[in-house]
């Protein structure tokens, strides 16, 4: 047992209380340990509404980093703050006995304005607000963030009624509030009041020590709760709560219930099974609700979620999405789609003293005509850096590059060799480029190698910011939306077109996705 098991938190009162109680428990095995504080997004915006942050995984991601990159040996979590589907390579390695899972109600002076028509009550979630607005539909329901204490402290403050809290939450630092109920008719967070250990899957050693701290009853009981959440959610958050428990009598019943944003529409579920025989309480609770009005309601839930900030028009890697600022919730889709043409064999085997290829789309369409040693290109001219790396990994020697199609032109005019360039192009393209060559007596002769298509979304209205990868990109995210939003273009081609229609126009430095997500972080405000 030479190995100190490093143990990762969130720095706030509660979660280092949190990782304390893992620290105690794994020394009072034998197992030497050392806290590693680190802060996440979630404790540092406190200007916004958890839901409109993307609320899954927002107090996790910063130490699922930090584990991957093998600065933590464990992390410890609230367990209803991690989300249900985990990082590759990170395993559930504990859950400790479940506290109270109730929230509670902390109120100023006294409790009349629960009869009342207007009352106002804080609270940054999702769930408690819906099912509030349900019980209580007059009432007003706004934003509170903050640690536990803060909250408090903001509600001590403000002319608000009552704010709502994790009774856990309280109990375990021992802040204690002179008017408080149980919220019994509220369900809570699937897994509220329990505490998650997560390992790396590869650390046996960890994984072992830290399964004698494991709760089976409270394992079994959360791992329905977030099956039900799971098969609900569908990555959109949404006012969802939950509850397992066993009971005397080895008997395990189920509760869920998934309300519209507003309140007003709630759908409910209730199932119990022998222990032993409850293994798809969870699965059967969705399912139900899910059959009854649930795939509706939660596609409501979808569109009705202000949630998303950033639109791409390019389809974003996970990897990419993870490069945003944790506080920037982004959503993307593909708004133009591409195929190649038929070039016939003769003409892309012919020799070439100049060919001009503006885009990666063009190279892959004409890979799919002929093999790269068909190609007899003397002199080969591109835009783009990462279309110069793909033509000089599948083709061959590029001659000469720049950022944007313009740029290239005008360096054609002063250095090309010859009077006549072989332009790849696609049926959507801009005209800087053949109108500067052919005013410049330099004969241009295009063949199409691949079809752009249109293909736009209808972005959600609350978007700020809209990344552009191409001039095709601007005209296709029109068809559909206002250019009411900031533009963060990838090159400056794609900024000409942007800046027709839009007041406010970033190019990235690098015509790079990485380099427009970076200019995005640089200059991004609420």
């Amino acid at each position: 047992m030479s190995k100190i098991i490093r143990i990762g938190t969130r720095d706030s009162e509660l979660a280092l209380w949190q990782a304390n109680t893992v620290k105690k428990n794994l020394e009072a095995l034998g197992h030497q340990t050392k806290l590693v504080p680190v802060k996440s997004t979630g404790d540092l915006v406190l200007n916004k509404p958890l839901y409109e942050m993307g609320i899954t995984g927002i107090f996790t991601k910063t130490l699922d980093i930090a584990m991957l990159n093998g600065d933590i040996d464990i992390a410890v979590h609230s367990m209803k703050d991690v989300p249900t589907a985990l990082p590759k390579g990170i395993v559930q390695a504990a859950v400790l006995k479940r506290a109270n899972y109730l929230d509670i109600l902390a109120f100023k002076d006294n409790e009349e304005f629960l009869g009342s028509r207007d009352a106002v009550i804080a609270t940054g979630s999702l769930r408690r607000k819906a099912q509030w607005l349900n019980r209580y539909p007059t009432h007003t329901v706004v934003d509170i963030r903050g640690n536990v204490n803060s909250r408090m402290q903001k509600l001590m403050d403000n002319d608000w009624n009552g704010a709502i809290f994790a009774a856990a939450g309280l109990d375990r630092i021992g802040l204690e509030h002179e008017h408080t109920i149980g919220l019994t008719w509220m369900l809570p967070a699937p897994a509220q009041g329990a505490i998650m250990v997560v390992a790396l899957e590869n650390d046996e050693f960890v994984r072992e020590a830290c399964a004698e701290l494991n709760h089976e009853p409270t394992a079994i009981c959360t791992q329905l709760e977030r099956e039900f959440l799971r098969l609900l959610e569908g990555g959109c958050s949404a006012p969802i709560g939950a509850l397992a428990y066993i009971n005397n009598e080895d008997e395990v019943t189920f509760k869920g219930v998934l309300l519209s944003v507003d309140g007003t529409k709630k759908l409910e579920g209730e199932f119990t099974a022998p222990l032993g025989k409850h293994e798809n309480l969870g699965r059967d609770c969705a399912n139900s609700i899910l059959s009854r009005g649930g795939k509706n309601l939660m596609g409501e839930i979808q569109r009705d979620t202000d949630s998303i900030e950033i639109f791409s028009t390019k389809k974003l890697t996970q990897d990419q999405r993870f490069l945003f600022k944790n506080d920037l919730e982004v959503d993307s889709e593909d708004f133009i789609k591409t195929s190649p043409n038929r070039i016939p064999a003769k003409i892309l085997k012919a020799k070439m003293q100049n060919v001009i290829i503006t885009s990666q789309n063009a190279v892959e369409a004409l890979l799919t005509n002929v093999s790269a040693n068909d190609f007899q290109f003397e002199n080969i001219y591109c835009v783009g850096r990462r279309t110069r790396r793909l033509i000089e990994s599948r083709i061959g020697k590029v001659k000469h590059f720049e950022k944007n199609a313009k740029k290239l032109a005008d360096y054609l005019v002063d250095h090309l060799e010859g009077i006549e360039v072989t332009y790849f192009c696609s049926n959507l393209r801009l005209d800087d480029l053949p109108t500067i060559l052919a005013d410049n007596g330099i004969t241009v002769n295009e063949i199409e190698a691949y079809k752009t298509k249109h293909t736009p979304v209808e972005v959600p209205k609350n978007v700020k910011g809209i990344l552009f990868f191409s001039p095709s990109t601007v005209e296709s995210f029109l068809e559909l939306n206002k250019a009411d939003k900031k533009a963060y273009c990838i090159g400056e081609s794609t900024a000409k077109k942007a800046r027709e229609h839009f007041s406010e126009v970033y190019v990235a430095k690098i015509p790079s996705v990485e380099s427009v997500i970076d200019l995005v972080n640089e200059g991004y405000n609420k």
